[in-house]
């Protein structure tokens, strides 16, 4: 006679002994304790696995090949067998990590110097530039001062291109946004350095092209080149210590718990500094008001938390966010345009009343704020993750889970 499915054969009762009611047993039998770290175990067990993965996917398809379900992973304090997967693809070092800029740091020694140096770099090349336009002087041949700025402009980019591919802002992981990205940061600081002249100009009527002369904001260009280095510290100190709280936590929940503070605090830390700059800036170059560096400030927010992302596996999001900032000003500017043609005059009211108060400098601290404010959203839930704080070099990871 067979047990049914789950179940024991029952056993004949017998005479004169007294046996406990299960109640009784399990009262009675001490409770086991589990370990601190139940993960711990499994993550020796399946080393291999997890330091030769590619990602996280990978990981729960090779525990689900060895039996691992969902009800396995409850016993972990993991929801699914992929939560699972994430923390075991984050806790272990991948096979790949050999290189001293692996975890994205600076390193130390000569490493470290030489990346603080590039970091400084874009600030230099831009307060060069600045100083070679003055010394040219407003009397000069139009033709020179072109051709100083554009050489300017493009050793300004080089420059952004070497700091961001070292040290704490290097992306370790490449996804299709990365290839878009650069145009939106491309637009977004441009219309940070001229929009504003622009957009004052076209609700005046203008401009008159054959005698246009753009005039850039000094102040806003020399202050946001010059927070690429404070903007590396901040991203080292948020995943050095988002590492700590990885290895510290027991579960996803807590996890997210220690590191919604860190993103919080990172940005609030590059915010003032940005401000410093900007206001630092504005007092030498004599320009820029209170809403003029409102908007430069929500730009160089912006950019952070997008390169942030970029940094830590979401570059299709932070790709996104510039985007939306990018036709938002795209739009004022069209819509200011179209109003000049016959019968749609009421397009422009939008902008006018939003440049009303404030100036022109009020569309790009909407557009940047707005587009900052979303992916510091999306970064709450994207960087609390595990996957967010892989140690080592891997493929794109996933958008977090609703």
């Amino acid at each position: 006679m067979t047990a049914p499915e789950g179940g024991t054969t029952r056993a004949p009762a017998t005479t004169g002994e007294h046996r406990p009611a299960t109640g009784e047993r399990a009262a009675a039998r001490p409770a086991r304790r589990g370990p601190a770290d139940p993960v711990r175990a499994l993550m020796h067990r399946h080393q291999k696995l997890c330091a030769h993965a590619v990602d996280a996917l990978e990981i729960a398809a090779g525990l689900e090949a060895h039996g691992v379900t969902d009800r396995t992973a409850a016993r972990f304090r993991h929801r699914d067998v992929f939560s699972l997967a994430e923390e075991l693809y984050a806790r272990v070092p991948r096979a790949e990590q050999d290189t001293p800029e692996a975890g994205g740091g600076w390193g130390r020694g000569w490493g470290g110097r030489c990346g603080a140096v590039l970091q400084l770099l874009p600030g230099a090349v831009c307060g060069a530039t600045v100083a070679a336009l003055a010394s040219v002087g407003e009397t000069a041949a139009p033709a020179s001062r072109m051709a100083v700025a554009a050489a300017g402009v493009v050793l300004l980019a080089l420059a952004v291109r070497l700091a961001v591919r070292s040290g704490p802002l290097r992306a370790r992981h490449q996804g299709a946004g990365s290839r878009t990205a650069g145009l939106w940061v491309c637009w977004t600081v441009g219309y940070a350095v001229f929009g504003d002249r622009l957009l004052a100009e076209l609700l005046a009527g203008g401009p008159d092209l054959p005698y246009a002369h753009p005039r850039p904001a000094v102040a806003a260009a020399v202050a946001l080149s010059c927070a690429v280095l404070p903007a590396a510290g901040c991203a080292r100190w948020f995943a050095v210590r988002g590492r700590r709280g990885l290895a510290a936590s027991r579960g996803l929940g807590e996890l997210a718990a220690r590191t919604r503070p860190l993103l919080l605090a990172a940005t609030a830390l590059f915010l003032g500094a940005l401000v410093a700059l900007l206001l630092g800036a504005g007092a030498v170059f004599a320009s820029g008001g209170a809403a003029a560096v409102a908007a430069a400030a929500a730009l160089g927010v912006l950019l952070f938390l997008a390169r942030l992302l970029a940094v830590h596996g979401f570059p299709e999001a932070a790709a996104a966010g510039l985007a939306s900032a990018a036709a938002l000003e795209a739009l004022a500017l069209a819509l200011v345009l179209s109003a000049r043609l016959p019968g749609l005059a009421p397009l422009v009211v939008p902008v006018e009343a939003l440049t009303a108060p404030a100036g022109p400098a009020a569309v790009p601290a909407v557009a940047c704020t707005a587009a900052a404010l979303g992916l510091l959203a999306y970064g709450l839930r994207a960087l609390t993750g595990a996957c967010a704080h892989s140690p080592g070099p891997a493929g794109p990871a996933r958008p977090p889970r609703p």
